[in-house]
């Protein structure tokens, strides 16, 4: 489930590549040719991030470009210490769970019914049919991302943007915390019941039961 980000990280003692540095400092002194190219490379991954976290194309389209008017005004104070592509990613983020925040949306349902349960001895009481190979099949593997697309929005607001931030976007612990604004235990117990609850809901495709 791992969205594949670690070529965005910057190696501390590594300096961006030279034709992003050039683009940086085309940014910064303000050549619109260079904002283009920016949204340009930047724009559809942006829009895939902002579209996991609040599943509507039209509010994606909206932080997308929110985000864009924030680097722009702010491409100055870019310091460097991390890839483009990680800074625009982190304000991409940001005015995603802005406006998530902003939304008036119903009382969360309970993740609890989503979770597996236990007997008081910690053994666990519906283990249900064990789960089958399927291979490596490319249609498989398509099929298979579709259903976990599909059980993540099923979990409840505030399990599924930690499960998406720190598993599919890849931020590590830290970030994730404070970009929802928890302490770094309440991330980690919040990350662990969404896993588990997402475990619970492909649980059936794994078992074979298309139910």
């Amino acid at each position: 489930m791992s969205a594949g980000r670690a070529s965005d990280r910057t190696d501390p003692g590594r300096a961006p590549p030279a034709d992003e540095a050039a683009l940086v400092a085309a940014l910064q002194a303000g050549d619109e040719s260079a904002f283009a190219r920016l949204v340009h490379e930047q724009g559809a991954r942006l829009f895939a991030v902002a579209r996991r976290l609040l599943r509507n194309e039209q509010d994606a389209e909206d932080v997308v470009q929110e985000a864009f008017v924030q680097a722009f005004r702010n491409i100055g104070r870019f310091a460097g210490d991390a890839r483009l592509g990680t800074w625009l990613h982190r304000i991409a983020v940001n005015a995603a769970l802005m406006r998530l925040r902003r939304m008036k949306r119903r009382k969360e349902p309970s993740i609890e019914e989503l979770l597996p349960r236990f007997h008081d001895d910690g053994h666990r009481r519906d283990v249900g049919p064990a789960w089958q190979e399927r291979g490596e099949d490319v249609a498989l593997a398509a099929e298979f991302a579709a259903v976990v697309r599909a059980a993540i929005d099923r979990l409840p607001d505030s399990h599924r943007t930690v499960l998406l931030l720190r598993d599919i976007e890849q931020l590590d612990t830290e970030e994730t915390a404070r970009q929802l604004g928890l302490s770094i235990n309440a991330t980690k117990t919040r990350l662990h019941r969404a896993r588990m609850a997402l475990r619970e809901l492909i649980a059936p495709y794994l078992s074979g039961s298309r139910t």
